[in-house]
């Protein structure tokens, strides 16, 4: 069975853009394959980890669609999926590889850590550590008796290590060029490439999707799955995903926690419409695409390795789209909801027939129709000018009897005529009058909503 997973760190505000991506490709070779999808929560760094952050990431991805088969909420066959909680484990396999002779403690401080560093930038040496207690095992291990601090390094064997990568083919290193990675630390907990190796032989994962970034961890990971004589998992590393200008994500360009999306009133088809594009495109050439046939249509040997752009502009876009594509009964109940009964149900459901076509975000909603609700406090343009033509324009609408957006709109386009006023210029006062915008619904629907009294007494506020 093809298994995939996530591993994210709760080192976060929530769960990042870019792992939803990844995510996302791990959630689809695994349906698409009637496999099982796994979430798992790496919070082995615990001097990072935010408060409720685990709570956030899961909660969002849950939101979005990404319901792990085995994750810390669902449960599972591998339980626990916390990495805090399996460290027997790591233990246990650490003692391992030091009885096999492919690691070994080690009990140097700090301070001669940092000095060896420092003589290796005097002498241009390859910065890694100088196997100081490697030929000293017993006397390290007298140490740990007396209560010597100490960690668990791996052995880098000094020979090519190769592995195939899914869209990079086959990569090779020299394992001589490489650190003896400390693979467990002093507080008893793993590292990320003992914990990532015996986390992932023992869930029983296929299928390694992950980030680019994790690419020169690989060669260390291969050596420890052989060391284990375990088999390797089928790796795929995915380009990490840039900003408009090529720069690196960073939350001081833009947002980059997916919730940071959500909450800005992107609807989450559309998110991962989006995502799905990042690194991968659909064979037709749409953009716009449902997670199903995404699925139907996904390969991990169809990913590309340029990097692709996250550019939120076109995010909304693309949002803008699934908006318009609504069914309005929905897209009013999503409304409501977003805004937390800040409007009325009623009022949302008689307003988004207005502006469906113009809106990008759920959140938009509010920059349109907010005068429905409120009185505006501000005007776009001076009214001050057009004394008269208010208090006409009030007298006029005051003296009809059917109040619709079709006799609203006859009557005023009578009294522009009557006062010899430009239609461009009567109904911009006329809007700025009501709304307090240049750019609003269309404004004649928008006076029948608001009602006769009201936009009766907001004309004549206006006039001194």
């Amino acid at each position: 069975m093809i298994r995939t997973r996530i591993a994210p760190s709760p080192t976060g505000q929530d769960v990042h853009v870019g792992t939803v991506a990844t995510g996302l490709m791990n959630y689809a070779w695994a349906k698409k394959n009637n496999g099982k999808f796994v979430i798992r929560i790496e919070d082995t760094d615990r001097s990072r980890l935010v408060p409720g952050g685990e709570e956030r990431m899961l909660t969002t991805l849950e939101s979005l669609g990404l319901v792990a088969d085995e994750s810390p909420l669902a449960g599972g066959p591998f339980a626990p999926y916390r990495q805090s909680e399996r460290l027997p484990l790591y233990k246990k396999y650490a003692e391992e590889l030091i009885a096999k002779g492919k690691a070994y403690y080690c009990t140097c401080s700090a301070e001669r850590l940092d000095e060896m560093r420092k003589q290796q930038q005097q002498n241009k040496q390859v910065p890694k550590y100088d196997r100081h207690c490697l030929n000293r095992q017993e006397e390290v291990k007298k140490e740990i008796e007396e209560g010597a601090k100490f960690v668990v390094r791996m052995l880098m064997p000094d020979e090519k290590i190769s592995f195939t990568d899914t869209v990079r083919g086959t990569i090779t290193i020299d394992g001589g060029l490489l650190d003896d990675q400390v693979i467990l630390k002093s507080d008893g907990f793993p590292t990320y490439h003992l914990a990532v190796v015996v986390d992932d032989h023992l869930m029983e994962i296929t299928h390694v999707i992950r980030g680019e970034e994790w690419m020169p961890s690989t060669p260390k990971h291969v050596v420890l799955y052989r060391a284990l004589g375990w088999e390797l998992p089928q790796y795929t590393h995915v380009s990490l995903m840039r900003n408009p200008d090529k720069s690196k994500l960073s939350k001081r360009k833009n947002p980059v926690w997916a919730s940071d999306y959500l909450n800005r009133g992107i609807l989450r088809e559309a998110l991962l419409n989006y995502l799905a594009l990042m690194g991968w495109s659909h064979p037709d050439g749409k953009d716009i695409f449902t997670l199903d046939e995404y699925i139907s249509l996904f390969d991990i040997k169809d990913l590309q390795t340029t990097a692709p752009v996250f550019d939120p502009v076109k995010l909304e876009w693309m949002n803008g789209e699934y908006i318009r594509m609504m069914n309005p009964k929905r897209l009013a109940e999503m409304v409501y909801t977003y805004f937390a009964g800040v409007f009325s149900k009623d009022l949302v459901e008689k307003t988004i027939p207005l502006v469906q076509e113009r809106i990008k975000t759920l959140k938009e909603y509010e920059s349109y129709c907010l005068f429905f609700k409120e009185q505006p406090s501000q005007y776009e343009i001076s009214l001050g000018e057009h004394q008269s033509m208010l208090k006409a324009i009030g007298d006029e609408l005051a003296s009809l009897d059917n109040w619709s957006s079709e006799t609203i709109g006859t009557k005023m386009v009578e009294t522009a005529e009557k006062l010899g006023v430009k239609n461009s210029i009567f109904f911009m006062v006329l809007r700025v009058a009501i709304t307090g915008k240049k750019v609003t619904p269309p404004l004649n629907d928008s006076m029948a909503i608001l009602g006769k009294e009201e936009c009766i007494a907001r004309i004549a506020r206006l006039i001194m």
